[in-house]
């Protein structure tokens, strides 16, 4: 008899399925997010602050 995997929720105890649902609500929002203007300069400035701290 085969057994069934256990599928990983990395210690979360969340369901895959409601992760899953969750990340199709997300996506687009943070996608977009990233696509506009104040997304873009959010992220360069992440960026070279980032770029800041592993120099230090």
């Amino acid at each position: 008899m085969a057994r069934k995997k256990k599928p990983n929720d990395y210690g979360t105890g969340i369901p895959f399925h409601e992760v899953e649902a969750l990340a199709r609500v997300l996506l687009p929002e943070i996608q977009a997010f990233f696509e506009s203007k104040e997304g873009q300069r959010e992220f360069t400035e992440w960026k070279a602050q980032r770029g800041a701290e592993q120099t230090e």
